[in-house]
């Protein structure tokens, strides 16, 4: 071949690469304030707490298999995007709720539940090129710069938060700003769309046909039933998916690659292998209950309880929320509530975490957009780990600090042997989580604490912006 030809059919191949990278969509890094440094001190915190409250599986096939995906799909990535201080690490979790999510700076963590959904490996690098679409183009940071008014430390105490125990007890716990969460690991239309467009163009370079994340959001949708998997709350369908997903995939040509070295389906019967999966809700339930910061007791239960003050304090959760209780009761923060109970009122015994006076309040995940449908998740939640726990009377419409609410009485035997009566109260908040506060009191004692239940709720100021 002569030097003339020779320089035509370079110029021909360069001239196509060209057309094919012209031909993809252009992305648009979003505005943001923070340094990719901060971005990957924000991820190792909240990958910290993560790792403590979710179930890893340590099945040694299973995370190379996860790691070499993950590890592709990075090597794939445009280097524009993929700054060097980034630390990425690909965990899998055994957690059956088809979810996945990655912090800040690189951490990616996978659910069981994703790989028993996904009909090929395709459908898994699919979101897990998703995932890493939001830590290249920054969209954590990239949110709470547009949110604006965050301080750092607010920023790094919230991101840990979010991802553990249905995401709220920190920014609670914290007094960091209601909503900072949300902002960091809750993405807008504009940004899933972005997602959804480099994640396509990066499993393309990778060898994968981008149009796999397509069916895999038909069958996160399809499996959703009533109401939507976890995945779908914290990443909102920007509409014609799978339409768009499918144009982009038309202009991108498929690298070759060479074939895994252990295939998807003998991974699946991998995992049908491991232990049950937890839920979710039993994570979370897990969360409140091992500790998670909660101190282990308020003197000694099964001592006398002194009657509650006529004094009362204000209290506040962050800037969520606010409301009066007793001055002698004392407050236990833990990784999704806040606690106010009197002298001996809490603690443990034989091995048993007793409640058995006070106020708790939290915000839990919505399962459902009607309260009344939430409400029965949470009360699901709340019975595993009492099993006589049983409703005392019918579900009530009420006014929860202005807005729309729901009041189930409740009773249950306590493990000195009484029946306590317990209260459990709903409302939603602006961003669509469940806010609750519940009531406990001995049924010998209920008298004694009707009116200072009434008057915390009849105190409670809600914070955010509705």
């Amino acid at each position: 071949m002569g030097i003339g030809r020779t320089a035509r059919v370079v110029w021909l191949i360069a001239s196509l690469l060209a057309a094919q990278l012209a031909a993809q969509t252009p992305i648009k890094v979003p505005k943001n304030n923070y340094t990719p440094e901060q971005d990957v001190e924000l991820g190792r915190q909240a990958a910290a707490e993560a790792l403590k409250q979710y179930p890893v599986i340590k099945d040694p096939a299973i995370a190379a298999y996860l790691d070499r995906l993950g590890k592709r799909l990075v090597e794939s990535a445009p280097k524009e995007l993929n700054n060097p201080v980034f630390e990425y690490s690909f965990t899998p979790i055994n957690v059956k709720d088809i979810n996945a999510f990655a912090l800040p700076g690189g951490p990616m963590f996978v659910n069981r539940g994703m790989f028993e959904a996904a009909a090929t490996e395709g459908e898994v690098v699919g979101v897990m090129a998703h995932e890493l679409s939001h830590v290249l183009l920054r969209h954590g940071t990239a949110n709470a710069t547009k949110a604006q008014g965050f301080q750092w430390g607010q920023l790094a105490g919230a991101v840990a938060g979010a991802v553990v125990g249905g995401g709220w007890g920190q920014v609670i716990q914290q007094g960091s700003q209601f909503g900072l969460g949300t902002w960091l690991l809750k993405y807008s239309r504009d940004y899933e769309k972005q997602a959804d467009l480099l994640g396509s163009q990066i499993m393309a370079r990778a060898g994968y046909d981008p149009r796999d994340l397509g069916r895999m959001f038909q069958t996160i949708q399809k499996q959703g039933g009533a109401g939507s998997p976890q995945w779908m709350s914290s990443h909102p369908d920007p509409g014609n998916r799978s339409q768009y997903i499918a144009k982009e995939a038309a202009m991108l040509q498929v690298a070759s690659r060479p074939p895994e070295a252990a295939d998807f389906g003998r991974m699946k019967g991998t995992f049908a292998a491991l232990p049950t999966p937890k839920s979710m809700a039993e994570v979370a339930d897990a969360g409140a209950s091992g500790g998670g910061g909660t101190a282990e007791s308020v003197g000694t239960i099964g001592e006398p309880v002194p009657a509650p003050s006529a004094q009362f304090q204000r209290i506040r959760g962050g800037k969520l929320f606010e409301a009066e209780v007793p001055s002698n009761w004392t407050g236990l923060s833990s990784n999704n509530a806040i606690k106010f109970v009197p002298q001996n009122g809490y603690g443990s015994v034989n091995g048993q975490t007793a409640f058995t006076h006070g106020v708790q309040f939290g915000v839990a995940r919505a399962s459902s957009r009607d309260l009344r449908e939430a409400t029965r998740t949470l009360l699901s939640a709340f019975a595993k780990g009492n099993p006589e726990l049983k409703q005392a009377g019918q579900p009530q419409d009420l006014r929860i600090a202005q807005r729309s609410g729901l009041g189930v009485p409740l009773a249950n035997r306590s493990v000195l042997g009484k029946t306590e009566l317990i209260g459990v109260y709903t409302t939603f908040l602006a961003d669509g989580n469940l806010f609750y506060y519940v009531t406990i009191s001995p049924e010998e004692e209920a008298s004694s604490y009707d009116a200072v239940f009434e008057r915390i709720g009849r105190s409670l100021k809600l914070k955010d912006v509705q």
